[in-house]
């Protein structure tokens, strides 16, 4: 992330699974759209308490208005630079998308992405989950219908 580019989108509670044979398990997080970059970020030093606030607050947004081009107070560019020293987190370029679609599924709404990371091809999908299950591992049991398309105009829009 260069120290100019601001944050365009952001979304909590993201369910994401890399696409693969056997898709078992997944990473609960947070999805950004920056003025440059698709971001991943799983591991965080937010608070638990500004999380709950802001999860709740826009599920009840997303209930009303399937939009999922929102921004969240209490987290900026310089949380999100803090949070990507941890390698455990995704950054992909835009200029690294290969291809995003959106996927409408009878349970919700998919954002499918194929990107190249280190020379290598990969696939995931992201979804925006409304309630979770938290044993014996946490797991998704509700998921939003969203509508990814005004997310999927920005990134083609930047490409």
């Amino acid at each position: 992330m260069n120290m100019d580019e601001k944050i365009n989108t952001h979304l909590l509670s993201v369910w994401m699974e890399t696409k693969r044979l056997i898709m078992i398990g997944g990473k609960e997080g947070m999805l950004f759209l920056t003025d440059e970059h698709l971001i991943f970020i799983h591991k965080t030093k937010a608070k638990i308490k500004w999380w709950q606030y802001a999860v709740t607050r826009q599920i009840t947004q997303m209930i009303k208005n399937k939009q999922t081009l929102i921004k969240h107070d209490g987290y900026n560019e310089n949380n999100l630079a803090e949070d990507l020293k941890d390698e455990r987190n995704m950054e992909i370029h835009f200029k690294d998308i290969l291809d995003v679609n959106q996927e409408k599924k009878i349970w919700g709404s998919v954002l499918n992405l194929s990107y190249v990371m280190k020379n290598k091809h990969k696939k995931c999908r992201f979804t925006v989950v409304q309630d979770w299950v938290k044993y014996p591992l946490k797991e998704p049991t509700k998921y939003l219908e969203v509508n990814w398309e005004p997310f999927i105009q920005k990134i083609c829009i930047k490409k």
